[in-house]
């Protein structure tokens, strides 16, 4: 039995604290960044001198205790908080989640790893103060430099999204994978249910976003070499990236996880069709080849998925034999379909690859109704 609620004769003091506000909160979506935490946070004191400002690490869930470094700091500065999210990734959303959190004037995005100039938010806030309605920093006009990039094939990477995405835009900016920039926080709001919070570039995601023409303003900054952790740019968060620009142009009207299953699943047509064609040549019948081919793809497809599809709900250890045995008894029945359908066409006098192609077919539907329904719910 619960002891009875102790009661105090004295009232609450109900008079609050003068308000002082917070000009501008700094969203830094992190994972695994413990030892850039510190740093930042010494930098941005630095950076910030005579504005009030505040740090929001939204970290997720990072096994190398991000948020464990935050809140020890957090303790003794008001000005840092930290939001640990747990069963949710990917930066486009932590930064929605983050710049939610803010009640600041102005929301500024900076990534966790040092390589962004900080001491140029102040130029950036004030371009803001001005009028401007984005503030994006750049590391491709006049002062700009893009040298702190880890390697030439992630500087291709790079260059290869802004390639793409300058393409689509409907205004014309120098660097739209950049993830440095500052907006007014009302202006984020009005915008937030408009974005797909999915992929690692919500800036691109922000401007596309908008119903009306933005005033932009560009402030160059060097990218700096990353000095502590690992970069999280590679080719698949570039299909995730190719994957947004689709969904935007398609002006949502098709979910951004399909998009992204059906460019997995057209690789995995692709993978069916070339084991199908080498085992064909090496003398197998078309049944077995199609059977081989099969089952080569779906694991393809299960591993890319993971990958890329389901990035933030990546199945891990253990989960991932759960996941990847569930994915592969499940999807045997679409198997069977698949090959169904295939021998069918092909005793139709088909013809082998386009039989194999619309077998393949078959099971790339089925199987995105079993990746969003069951595999990747497997806890």
């Amino acid at each position: 039995m619960s002891a009875a609620p102790r009661r105090f004769s004295k009232p609450c003091n109900l008079s609050p604290e003068p308000a002082t506000g917070t000009t501008i909160s700094v969203v830094v979506p992190c994972y695994n960044e413990r030892d850039n935490v510190a740093p930042m946070i010494a930098l941005l004191s630095a950076a910030l001198t005579g504005i009030a400002w505040e740090v929001i690490f939204v970290d997720d869930d990072s096994p190398d205790g991000t948020s464990d470094q935050v809140r020890a700091i957090a303790a003794t500065d008001p000005r840092v908080r930290c939001i640990r999210r747990i069963g949710r990734r990917g930066l486009s959303s932590a930064v929605i989640e983050g710049a939610l959190s803010s009640s600041a004037t102005y929301v500024a995005v900076i990534d966790g790893d040092l390589q962004h100039d900080e001491t140029c938010l102040p130029v950036m806030l004030q371009a803001a103060e001005r009028g401007a309605d984005l503030v994006i920093g750049s590391r491709h006009v006049q002062g700009g430099d893009a040298a702190g990039l880890s390697s030439s094939a992630r500087a291709r990477l790079s260059d290869a999204g802004i390639r793409i995405a300058q393409a689509i835009l409907p205004v014309k900016l120098s660097d739209p994978m950049s993830g440095f920039f500052l907006l007014r926080r009302d202006l984020f709001e009005r915008r937030a249910r408009r974005l797909t919070g999915q992929g690692f570039k919500i800036l691109l995601d922000l401007v596309l976003a908008a119903p009306d023409k933005l005033n932009i303003v560009e402030v160059p900054y060097k990218f700096r070499p990353r000095q502590a952790g690992q970069s999280k740019l590679d080719a698949l968060v570039l299909a995730q990236f190719a994957g947004l620009l689709i969904d935007k142009t398609l002006r949502g009207t098709v979910p951004l996880r399909f998009i992204v299953f059906a460019m997995v699943g057209l690789f995995g047509v692709g993978v069916n069709l070339l084991i199908l064609s080498i085992a064909r040549h090496a003398g197998l019948s078309f049944t077995s080849a199609q059977t081989i081919g099969t089952i080569v793809a779906m694991v393809a497809n299960f591993q890319l998925n993971n990958q890329l599809t389901y990035r933030a709900q990546r199945l891990r250890g253990p989960k991932f034999i759960r996941g990847l045995i569930l994915f592969m008894l499940v999807c045997g029945l679409g198997a069977i379909a698949n090959i169904g359908i295939a021998n069918a066409l092909y005793a139709e006098n088909a013809g082998g690859l386009p039989a194999g192609a619309a077998g393949a077919a078959v099971g790339v539907v089925w199987n995105y109704a079993v990746s969003a329904t069951l595999v990747w719910r497997v806890r």
